[in-house]
């Protein structure tokens, strides 16, 4: 008990400094990219440094729900890439501690980790949300701080155009100064001074200019199409002094309008919205349908609501005889109302007549067309708007499921990879991380445009990564070599047809000496068996019967797996010989594998299916041909190495 408690203690030490360093890490790079998306926003405004400070820390609480996945999928492949990487793991294992004992303790903290992630998302991520937005709006309507740039025009102040020529970066004195007032439209002021001194007002208000030696053009009236001559106003001055209205303080926007967006609400609040909405969504629907209705009704006549019956209770004979004249009216004009040749009308009418009401017609479905289109934008908002209420609610619990789902998928592959330091986790990471965004991303996109169901869209990722996560957890408890590159080689090598060397070591401690009549024995028989089965595989002249003969009885792979099994059976047995010129002549004898186009139809029926299948079946066919030749080839070698080795080396 002792044991599993220091292992627990162990596990938690080991994991929690690695957390809290990729948790940081992750966090200050989402938090630059963040910088890189709005800099354009933020350069150029004066702001201060207590500003800045509180739009970067907003930035960074409401970061997290994307750092917080990835930290735990680059701690946890650390901590157990470092544990198999020292061989820890393996002795924990070798002790009878099973893989899901020895993650256990990282588990309870993961889910704990997960419970604070959900009130986080609720109860704080709102706040943070509403104050960082409303901040950075706040921002992007400050005015830029007035930096005029020599021999090009300014436009940053409202309603003015400034052009300096040069200027005096240590006294700050402007020269060549062209200003252009064009706040009445084309009714331009045009103001030329040789030199100019420019400040703020102490109020932060206005921009002043105190203007040196210069002009002043003003048309007295703006200037119209006919006009040839336009009456305007030339004032010479040697010393002017203007106020520009140029508010440069920062102004906060008020919070609660951002606190009504999705973005600034908790659990209960979203379904409040989301229910609101949907009450407004259907009464405006009902409105629709009760016009459209209406529309309709009123092109027939509707008999049944004359009424027939006096207040008293007796029978109205007129209201009788009125409603049958209007069920007359209504099968007449029922009648009239069936299909008919719109042609054979207008035909019968005189042209102006027709085209008439023909733009008429147009003109009354046009109208309607703009109503409806009008009416589906109406209803299209109000649904996005459900929309958008509905993904931010579910993401409350998709940040909890994702830091599971990563542990469950960083933990398993470390204990396999076996590299610890930041360079393979780090890799591995970032492809895992770039899945799950990409399928979140793409997700919530679809949601997001009313595509995909909003339930559908936001757990995309989730149930992407979730089987993932089930499969290499289950991997690693049974120890299986999950990335053995040899293994992809020589399945790819055996898919392919490729051939594959053989490697025989020079054994420097041999502990049997083998026998020369036993070793003579072993590759008569596998020379026999080789030259036998490579007479066998021979191939058939008519070309039909070897394409016929290669869909319907395939290759007879079992005389080639005792062939194979002989041969390195052979090869084990002299591996142990002293003489490495043996050993050396060992190793070029080819592999012998049995590939799956050797038979490639495990069914009869099936190959008289692939016959008549000629664009498809004739290029496989020729393919089996080139690696039962390949075959051939190396049962042939193989023969010849052996009786080689028996004359040489091991005669009887």
């Amino acid at each position: 008990m002792k044991i599993v408690k220091r292992l627990h203690l162990f596990m938690l030490q080991t994991f929690l400094p690695l957390f809290a360093m990729t948790f940081l890490i992750v966090l200050f790079i989402v938090l630059m990219q963040f910088l890189w998306k709005y800099i354009d926003s933020l350069v150029g405004k004066g702001l201060g440094m207590d500003v800045l400070g509180e739009l970067f820390f907003y930035a960074a609480v409401s970061m997290i729900p994307m750092a917080l996945p990835l930290a735990i999928l680059l701690a946890s492949l650390m901590t157990f890439g470092n544990l198999g990487e020292k061989f820890e793991l393996t002795a924990m294992k070798a002790s009878g501690i099973s893989l899901i004992r020895v993650m256990a303790p990282l588990i309870v903290l993961v889910c704990l980790i997960s419970i604070g992630a959900f009130f986080f998302q609720n109860d704080i991520l709102p706040k943070a949300q509403v104050k960082m937005w409303t901040l950075l709006f706040s921002v992007r309507q400050k005015s830029p701080e007035v930096e005029i740039p020599e021999n090009v025009f300014y436009d940053q102040i409202p309603g003015y155009n400034l052009l300096v020529k040069e200027k005096n970066k240590d006294t700050g004195m402007l020269y060549d100064v062209m200003i252009y007032d064009v706040n009445h439209g084309d009714n331009v002021t045009i103001l030329l001074a040789d030199s100019a001194r420019m400040a703020m007002t102490p109020e932060m208000s206005h921009l002043y200019l105190h203007l040196y030696e210069g002009e002043q053009f003003e048309n007295l009236r703006e200037q119209r199409t006919n006009d040839r001559n336009v009456p305007f106003r030339r004032e010479t001055f040697f010393d002017k002094q203007i106020l520009i209205p140029f508010d440069a303080n920062f102004n906060r926007l008020d919070e609660q309008g951002m606190r009504q967006q999705y973005v600034g609400k908790n659990i209960e609040e979203l379904h409040q919205s989301i229910d609101s909405i949907g009450h407004r969504v259907d009464s405006i629907g009902d409105m629709f349908s009760r016009d459209l209705r209406r529309e309709a009704s009123t092109m027939l006549p509707r008999p049944d609501l004359l009424q027939v019956t006096r207040t008293d209770g007796s029978i109205d004979e007129y209201a009788v005889k009125r409603r049958e004249e209007l069920k007359k009216d209504a099968e007449e004009l029922a009648k009239a109302t069936r299909p008919f040749s719109i042609d054979s009308v207008l035909n019968s009418m005189p042209p102006a007549q027709a085209v008439q009401l023909v733009s008429q017609a147009i003109g009354i479905s046009r109208e309607h067309q703009n109503i409806n289109e009008f009416k589906s934008l109406t209803m299209e908002e109000e649904k996005k708007s459900i929309r958008r209420h509905e993904i931010e609610l579910i993401k409350k619990y998709t940040l909890s499921v994702a830091c599971i789902i990563f542990f469950f998928i960083g933990a398993p592959l470390g204990a396999i990879i076996r590299k610890g330091g930041l360079g393979t986790p780090l890799v591995v990471s970032i492809f895992l991380f770039l899945i799950y965004y990409i399928f979140d991303n793409t997700g919530y996109k679809l949601a997001r445009d009313g595509r995909w169901p909003v339930a559908a869209g936001i757990w995309l990722s989730t149930m992407v990564l979730a089987p993932l996560g089930a499969y290499v957890t289950w991997k690693a408890m049974n120890d299986s070599s999950v990335f053995d590159g040899d293994r992809y080689k020589n399945f790819f090598r055996n898919l392919l047809g490729l051939r594959s060397s053989r490697h025989v070591p020079l054994k420097e401690v041999i502990i049997r000496d083998i026998e020369n009549h036993r070793a003579a024995k072993m590759l008569e028989v596998a020379g026999i068996r080789c030259s036998a089965l490579a007479e066998a595989l021979s191939p058939i002249r008519n070309l039909w019967k070897s394409y016929v003969g290669y869909y319907i009885r395939g290759i007879d792979t079992g005389g080639i797996h005792i062939v194979a099994d002989e041969i390195n059976r052979m090869i084990d047995y002299l591996s142990d010989c002293r003489n490495p010129r043996v050993v050396m002549k060992l190793s070029e004898i080819p592999v012998i594998r049995v590939l799956w186009v050797y038979a490639p139809v495990p069914w009869r029926w099936l190959g008289y299916m692939m016959l008549p299948l000629l664009p498809l079946s004739v290029p496989l066919w020729l393919y089996g041909e080139r690696c039962l030749r390949n075959l051939r080839k190396d049962l042939m070698k193989t023969a010849d190495i052996c009786r080689y080795l028996q004359t040489e080396y091991f005669p009887e």
